[in-house]
Parts: structure tokens; sequence; C-alpha cells
């Protein structure tokens, strides 16, 4: 019988420069412009005043344009 995998958890983090803190553990957050899992290890784009992740420099980018308009 094949293991069947384990199940993707939603990490909580607090985004700082240049880093981020995990305040619940998982292992993916979830980008705020396209709702897309971004895997921990994948994360790079972040923004430390709206405290919300970018799977992309577009979807930063866009997002910036948005807030800041």
């Amino acid at each position: 019988m094949t293991p069947s995998p384990t199940p993707s958890r939603l990490a909580v983090l607090r985004y700082d420069t240049p880093e981020f803190e995990v305040v619940t553990s998982g292992d993916h957050v979830l980008c705020a412009v396209t709702g897309r899992p971004i895997p921990l290890d994948a994360l790079n784009y972040w923004s430390v005043e709206l405290q919300e992740a970018y799977a992309s420099a577009a979807a930063m980018t866009q997002r910036w344009l948005e807030t800041h308009a």
C-alpha cells in the first residue's frame, strides 16, 4: 500500500525585513493577489507594510500599484 501524501498546511507568517517569522507552522502561504499557494522555501516576495505574500514580482508590483495609487 502506498502511503498517502501529507496534506499541506497553510502557514501564518509575520513578514519583516529581510526575513519572515513563522507564527504558525505550515508548508505554504497564499499569494494575496492570485490566491496561488507559495511553498515557504520558494517565498521571495512580500510586503512588510501590508503583511502579505506574493507569488511573483509582477504580483507584488500589481498590489503596490493598487495600494499606492
